[in-house]
C-alpha cells in the first residue's frame, strides 16, 4: 500500500517511527468520536460503520496500486474470518468501555494486551517464555490492579456499578486484542498484508451488518462522525501498515504508547475528565511493562537471527 507522509530526507526508521505515531494520533481521534456519538448511536452501528467505511480508503489505495485481486486471494478465508470474529469483539468491548470509564482509564487498561499476547504466544504459539517476560508480565498486571483501584475497593460489581463493567469489558478488549494478533501473527507466514486488512474489513462489515435491527436514525452530526470514524480507521490503518513497511515491528511498537499523551489531553479539554493518580500510576506501570517486553522479544529475535547466520546483528 504506497503511502507518503514523511519528509524525503528521513531515514527508513525515523519514517517508520513517524508514521507510527501518526497512526497513534489517527486511531485517538476516531476513538474520540467513538466515545462522543456512543451515547446516542448504538454500538453495533459504530462497528459497522467502522468497517465499511474504514474499507473505502483501504480499497481506493489497493485499487490505485492496481493489487486489488491479488489482495483478495487467499486459501484460508476460515482464519481471515476468525482474526476478524476476535477483532471485532476487541473492539466491541474497547467502544463499549468507553462509555463507562473516562477516556485515559479505559485506554491504560487495554494497554495490557501485548502483555497477554506473551501469555497466548506460549500457550498456542508454543513459544518459549523465560523469566523475564513473564516477570513484565506480572509486574503489568499489577499495574492494572492499580488502576482499578477504585472498583476493587467498592467490591468490583459489575451488575450495579458502571465502571466496574466497563473496567471488566477493557480487560476482555485486552484479551481479545491479544487473540487478534496472535491470529494476525500466524496469517502474516504465508499472507500479504493487504490481504489481512481488506478481508478484516470485509468480514466485519458483514458480521456487524447483522446487528441493524437495533441501529437508530442517527442525526446529521451523528451520521458524519459515523462515517469518519470509519475514514479515520481505514486511514489510520493505511499509515500503521506503511509504519511496518520502513522499520521494524518491535522497533516501532513502543510509540504506540504515545496515545496516551493525546487521550489524557483530550480527556481533559473534550469530556472535563482529570485522571486519577491511580490511573496514570497503573497506567506508566503497564506501559514501562508493555516496552519492557517489547525490547525483550526484539533481543530475543536478533538473537535467534545471530544464531542463524552466525554474524552480530545488533546496531
Amino acid at each position: 500500500m504506497a503511502l507518503s507522509l514523511a519528509p524525503s530526507n528521513l531515514s527508513e526508521t525515523a519514517r517508520g517511527i513517524l508514521y507510527k505515531v501518526i497512526s497513534a494520533m489517527i486511531f485517538t481521534a476516531m476513538l474520540t468520536l467513538v466515545k462522543l456519538v456512543g451515547e446516542r448511536v448504538p454500538v453495533g452501528q459504530t462497528l459497522f460503520s467502522r468497517n465499511f467505511f474504514g474499507a473505502i480508503p483501504v480499497l481506493i489505495v489497493i485499487a490505485y496500486n492496481g493489487s486489488l485481486r491479488s489482495a483478495l486471494k487467499t486459501d484460508k478465508r476460515l482464519s481471515h474470518i476468525a482474526r476478524a470474529m476476535a477483532g471485532m469483539v476487541a473492539m466491541g468491548l474497547w467502544f463499549s468501555a468507553l462509555q463507562r470509564l473516562s477516556f485515559p482509564e479505559a485506554t491504560a487498561i487495554v494497554y495490557a494486551a501485548p502483555l497477554m499476547m506473551v501469555a497466548l504466544a506460549a500457550i498456542v504459539l508454543g513459544e518459549r517464555v523465560r523469566m523475564y517476560r513473564w516477570t513484565a508480565v506480572a509486574v503489568g498486571m499489577a499495574g492494572v490492579l492499580v488502576i482499578l483501584t477504585p472498583q476493587i475497593r467498592t467490591g468490583f460489581d459489575v451488575t450495579s456499578d458502571a465502571k466496574s463493567l466497563g473496567a471488566l469489558m477493557a480487560l476482555g478488549c485486552a484479551v481479545f486484542m491479544a487473540i487478534a494478533a496472535t491470529t494476525v501473527r500466524q496469517l502474516s507466514k504465508t499472507e500479504d498484508t493487504t490481504t489481512i486488512v481488506i478481508y478484516f474489513l470485509l468480514a466485519g462489515s458483514a458480521v456487524t451488518a447483522l446487528t441493524a435491527p437495533t441501529w437508530v436514525m442517527p442525526s446529521p452530526l451523528d451520521a458524519a462522525m459515523l462515517v469518519m470514524i470509519g475514514i479515520l480507521g481505514g486511514c489510520g490503518q493505511l499509515v500503521l501498515t506503511q509504519a511496518y513497511h520502513h522499520a521494524e515491528a518491535s522497533l516501532i511498537a513502543p510509540f504506540e504508547y504515545t496515545s496516551m499523551i493525546w487521550v489524557v489531553l483530550i480527556g481533559y479539554f473534550v469530556f472535563a475528565e482529570v485522571p486519577s493518580v491511580a490511573v496514570l500510576g497503573g497506567a506508566a506501570i503497564v506501559i514501562a511493562s508493555g516496552i519492557f517486553v517489547i525490547f525483550r522479544e526484539r533481543q530475543l529475535g536478533l538473537e535467534r537471527k545471530e544464531r542463524k547466520v552466525g554474524v552480530p546483528l545488533r546496531p
